[in-house]
């Protein structure tokens, strides 16, 4: 479950808000060295957490080195260039040292099974970078247990033929109030010609009910109390806004607010609505 406990943070000029999140830790963080590395420092792509057997692999991000390389959610990581590893710490270390275009060797095992795997790692991608690797050219993950707060409870299958922007939010949320307006501002433009603009916020209905009222969001707004679909979109800092077009597929992918960003994904919206729906579409299911 997501909780409401916060802090500000910057992502190359957008303001966002972290959530609290689960116990996983990101490989390939900067090394905490004085040194300054000729180069980015690797990354490899993964999500961990400590296993009784090596280090578990709890999410590969998608296209990342880990996932080209053939690295599966639920893999434990035994050894890095032959080093033994115990802890997501000691992976991080490892691939912290190394630099983008540099090859790790991963012993992995997935239940009785080891196997070697040669990794080519890149430099660290932004949030919005790794949120657009996840999903854009996916099928939107459809909504779950959510409660209507305003504009009714909406549904992926039954969006399907019209754009959507879903964003991710919450009332204690500062970067949030910024793209209220703008939100509005895109329904009451666009909503005509097939845009769909969709509120969700892990704050329980009373209290969204109260802020929509408050700050005019003239869209549809839903509570996701138990956050299983912010989990399903892997939402860790907010806003987050996904751009799904008329097939369902996520076009583009925004984390936190930036002033100068809007402009251009209005025009992209814009493009996406003149768009003809095509009969099939030609993206992976996630």
């Amino acid at each position: 479950m997501l909780q409401s406990g916060a802090m500000r943070l910057l992502v190359l000029g957008a303001v966002a808000c972290a959530l609290a999140s689960p116990a996983l830790a990101a490989d390939a963080k900067p090394p905490a060295s004085p040194i300054v590395a000729p180069s980015s420092p690797g990354w490899l792509g993964v999500e961990m957490t400590a296993g009784l057997d090596g280090v578990r692999v709890a999410h590969v991000i998608r296209t990342s080195p880990a996932d080209k390389a053939g690295v599966h959610d639920d893999d434990r990581i035994l050894k890095v260039d032959g080093a033994a590893v115990s802890s997501p710490e000691d992976v991080t270390r490892v691939v912290g040292g190394k630099h983008s275009a540099d090859v790790v060797e991963l012993s992995l095992k997935h239940g009785d099974v080891v196997r070697a795997a040669r990794v080519t790692l890149m430099a660290r991608p932004t949030s919005d970078d790794i949120a657009r690797m996840e999903y854009v050219g996916t099928f939107a993950p459809a909504f779950s247990q959510l409660l209507a707060v305003s504009g009714g409870l909406p549904d992926v299958q039954t969006l399907r033929g019209r754009v959507v922007v879903l964003e991710f939010w919450a009332t204690w949320c500062g970067p949030c109030r910024m793209t209220t307006p703008i939100l509005a501002g895109w329904q009451a433009k666009y909503g005509a010609q097939g845009l769909t603009v969709v509120g969700v916020t892990t704050d329980p209905v009373e209290r969204a009910t109260l802020y929509v009222q408050e700050n005019g969001m003239r869209y549809t707004v839903a509570s996701d109390p138990g956050g299983f679909t912010s989990t399903t979109y892997r939402v860790r800092s907010i806003p987050s806004m996904f751009v799904i077009d008329k097939r369902g597929v996520i076009r583009d992918v925004s984390i936190g607010f930036d002033p100068n960003g809007s402009g251009a994904l209005e025009r992209e919206i814009a493009a996406l609505i003149a768009e003809p729906a095509p009969p099939t579409a030609a993206a992976t299911s996630r």
